[in-house]
């Protein structure tokens, strides 16, 4: 059985003072965490980090390597600036999920409110049920996998992450388009909905990407920015 801490007896600061000086491989399960902000944030070995129960602000923040599971639901900025390792939600996560994140694996398995992915920079997101507006705004780099809908101004500036979405989508935002499902694009999602642990259908879900169109300023064009 993984070691208990009891973040009531502990506190915010000592518990993420402890679980950045334990070794690789080490597994720890996290008690009363009781919504507490900065939960497991700047992870940086290959550990196994259990937070039984909702938690705030900026849980896993800047993880590296670790593992990190809530087994409740997330508030703003989960994962955020996430460079590697796996951060599971299995409720629902807040609005800006995944925020400016460069690598790794977030997984939401219930829905993620406005901003899901916003300035992503190379992660990737795979949530369960839908997502809101806004998400992936500006996104960089990454791949972005919804198995419900997705609100509105969807993929808004986009660079270079792909999106993909089984569902509805609201509106799409400035220089989002949708595009072509190759094979590639089918074998990625179902990669992904693998490494999640979900189970759907790739061929379900449409691609979404950006026109391109925004990289560089013209003025003649200046009402479409």
């Amino acid at each position: 059985m993984a070691p208990l801490i009891d973040l009531a007896s502990v506190g915010t600061r000592e518990l993420n003072a402890t679980l950045q000086t334990l070794p690789p491989g080490d597994v720890v399960r996290v008690t009363n965490t009781l919504g507490a902000h900065a939960l497991a944030c700047g992870l940086n070995a290959e550990i196994d980090v259990t937070l039984d129960g909702h938690v705030g602000y900026y849980c896993a923040g800047m993880n590296q390597l670790a593992t990190v599971t809530v087994n409740g639901n997330a508030g703003v900025g989960v994962a955020e600036n996430m460079m590697s390792g796996t951060v599971r939600v299995r409720g629902d996560a807040s609005q800006s999920a995944g925020a400016t994140a460069h690598g790794g694996l977030l997984v939401i398995e219930g829905n993620a409110a406005a901003r899901c992915g916003i300035s992503m920079k190379g992660v990737d997101i795979v949530v369960g049920g839908s997502i809101g507006h806004m998400s992936a705004f500006m996104g960089q780099a990454g791949r972005l996998v919804v198995c419900g809908d997705a609100g509105e101004a969807l993929g808004d500036s986009l660079y270079e992450a792909r999106i993909y979405v089984r569902g509805s989508v609201a509106s799409l935002g400035a220089d989002c388009v949708k595009k072509d499902m190759r094979q590639e694009h089918l074998d990625e999602v179902a990669a992904l909905l693998k490494a999640a642990n979900f189970d759907a259908d790739a061929s379900e879900f449409n691609r979404y990407g950006s026109a391109r169109q925004l990289y560089h300023f013209h003025a003649d064009h200046a009402a479409t920015y």
